[in-house]
């Protein structure tokens, strides 16, 4: 051990007030001030595959906004402990359902019956109807400058045609019988995106930004790598390349099995992976595409580990994903101390590792 973890408590370490997904109430977390580098030097180097002084922990090292927070368009309360519904801005009917944790489309709703007829119907929101400028300011008087921002740009492309269409199974069978109105609608969809990212970084330094486009179930992907070529990947990879034009970091959040995707995910300028575990061969993934797509691997919380058994998660996680960079981890725990413990184990661990 090269380096001394600082003990539980220690009065030199900053700490900041966090709430908890996991108890009531929150909890102090550590901030760990003895960097070589700046914090969103060292993401930048993480994310792009290009040797970082240490795994950046999303947990500690970020601020981090939903795009709602700064703009104030309709959202769900992911907090929620009952069924509620809400009608989100292009005007889609969604129940937010607690015992899954998240927003699915209201049972029976039907935004638009058929997709040749999207350009009657769709209405794409206007940002300047939306409190971007207030909202970013109150939002970004909370935030520390010197961390990683990081804004979560909510739904995607497919997303967004699955939410006007009803399901995944309206949106598939447009994708196969009606191509030409899809690929057009998504081109429509990335235009009015661009627009969204442009309001954002206008009032925000943004470092990192978050797409969501779900595209497969944990058996296999929603769609053929032939759909993606040719009605996907451009208007995602115009998106992309706008976000980058900013000086932004794209990650990627994409549920579901979708190895068939990885390579057009890199030639689209995807960043950083944010998929699911059990539905990926993450290992494989390192190995294969380490160094030209970087994977968020959290360390979730299991309320039956020991310190110890806590701490040896935290280096199997650098051991297996963090070689040669291209890893973003978190550590979370509702025991304050294992917390403390786990979060500087996970700067000075990667630190020993890549200091060789």
């Amino acid at each position: 051990m090269k380096y001394t973890r600082p003990a539980y408590g220690d009065p030199s370490i900053r700490t900041f007030y966090k709430e908890s997904p996991f108890r009531p109430g929150g909890f102090n977390v550590p901030i760990v001030n003895d960097c070589p580098i700046p914090v969103r030097e060292n993401f930048k180097l993480a994310a792009e595959c290009r040797g970082p002084k240490w795994v950046p922990n999303s947990n500690t090292e970020f601020n981090f906004a939903m795009l709602a927070d700064v703009c104030g368009m309709p959202e769900a309360n992911w907090r929620a402990k009952e069924r509620y519904e809400y009608t989100d801005w292009f005007g889609v009917q969604w129940m937010f359902v607690p015992e899954v944790g998240g927003p699915m489309l209201k049972p029976g709703t039907m935004f638009l019956d058929d997709i040749t007829e999207w350009e009657k119907k769709v209405v794409w929101p206007d940002p300047d109807d939306y409190d971007f400028e207030g909202l970013s300011k109150k939002w970004w008087e909370g935030c520390d400058p010197d961390k990683v921002t990081q804004i979560d740009i909510g739904q995607g492309g497919t997303e967004r045609l699955v939410a006007i269409r009803g399901g995944y199974s309206g949106a598939m069978l447009d994708m196969a019988a009606e191509p030409e109105a899809v690929r057009d609608f998504l081109d429509a969809f990335a235009e009015w995106e661009i627009k969204i990212i442009d309001k954002v970084c206008k009032y925000l330094p943004v470092d990192y930004m978050t797409y969501h486009d779900d595209w497969g179930s944990e058996r296999d992907s929603f769609f053929s790598s032939a759909m993606m070529e040719s009605m996907v990947f451009e208007p995602t990879k115009k998106i992309f390349d706008h976000m980058h034009s900013h000086g932004i970091t794209v990650q990627l959040h994409s549920c579901g099995k979708i190895e068939r995707f990885l390579p057009y995910m890199i030639d689209m300028g995807v960043n950083t992976l944010q998929i699911q575990a059990r539905a990926n061969d993450f290992k494989a993934y390192k190995e294969k595409y380490g160094d030209k797509l970087a994977l968020e691997v959290g360390i979730r919380p299991n309320p039956a580990w020991t310190r110890d058994e806590a701490m040896k998660a935290i280096r199997d996680t650098v051991d297996t994903y963090g070689e040669g960079g291209g890893l973003i981890s978190s550590f979370s725990n509702s025991d304050p101390e294992i917390l403390w413990d786990g979060t500087m184990e996970l700067y000075y661990y990667s630190r020993e590792k890549y200091e060789g």
